[in-house]
């Protein structure tokens, strides 16, 4: 029989076995509505003692009686306490993806730095919008750098924020220098300053640098007390047998 069967409702078979199988079917042939649903309740029951693992699984009781209903011929009435839909969702054809139609203007920074630029763009607020456009250029910086290993000029920066704007934000240099410049992500020393007052990634220090600025060496009191402790315990003189 399980060679007559479809694949899928095949593979139910060889997980429950010929006789749940057999019980499936012959819950079709019971008349009483309320007695079908009753054994076929115990049946679902029986079903999770031979599969236990399922538990695992999310909405693990819905499955078994889905399975329940695939071994009828989805034929199985019964007040069931989820709708039942068998194995119909395997049979449905995946929806298409909308795949983008085209990439990005500059590969360097991807669509997402496009949609903050644009968003950027409509802000009526010409402080905002200045303030956005410079935390998109340190953003761009730090994406550049890491597309092509070389530091970008930010000459460089402010054209790229023009074209992927439209010309809607224009910035010039004295306004990126005032601002701390496009390099506090990417650690330039000239701009620490401006790169601390905005906000920038901060480069945990070594931990012995930290220690060195506490103790002002390299392990200093606490290593010379560890060796204190180290000297005491073994120096100690072995105790001699009484004679």
């Amino acid at each position: 029989m399980i060679e007559t069967l479809p694949p899928q409702l095949e593979l139910l078979v060889r997980e429950y076995g010929q006789n749940t199988f057999q019980l499936a079917q012959m819950l079709l042939t019971v008349e009483d509505r309320a007695e079908r649903t009753k054994r076929a309740t115990q049946v679902v029951q029986l079903m999770f003692r031979l599969n236990p693992g399922v538990r695992e699984q999310q909405d693990y009781q819905h499955k078994l009686w889905n399975h329940l209903y695939a071994m009828t011929g989805n034929r199985l009435e019964v007040d069931a306490p989820f709708p039942l839909t068998g194995l119909d969702q395997f049979n449905n054809k995946p929806q298409h993806l909308a795949y983008p139609a085209k990439g990005p203007k500059l590969r360097p920074y991807g669509k997402n730095v496009e949609e903050m630029v644009a968003k950027a763009a409509s802000l009526e607020d010409a402080t905002e919008r200045e303030q956005a456009a410079l935390t998109i250029g340190r953003v761009m910086k730090f994406l550049h750098r890491m597309h092509s290993k070389d530091v970008p000029k930010d000459v460089t920066i402010l054209k790229h924020l023009r074209d992927l704007s439209g010309g809607k934000i224009v910035l010039d240099q004295t306004q990126v220098d005032a601002a701390g410049g496009f390099d506090t992500m990417t650690g330039s020393a000239s701009h620490s300053g401006g790169a601390a007052r905005q906000g920038a990634f901060v480069v945990p220090q070594p931990r012995a640098d930290r220690e060195q600025r506490r103790g002002g060496g390299g392990g200093g009191k606490n290593d010379r007390g560890r060796d204190k402790r180290r000297g005491k315990k073994g120096g100690r003189e072995p105790q001699q047998a009484p004679q």
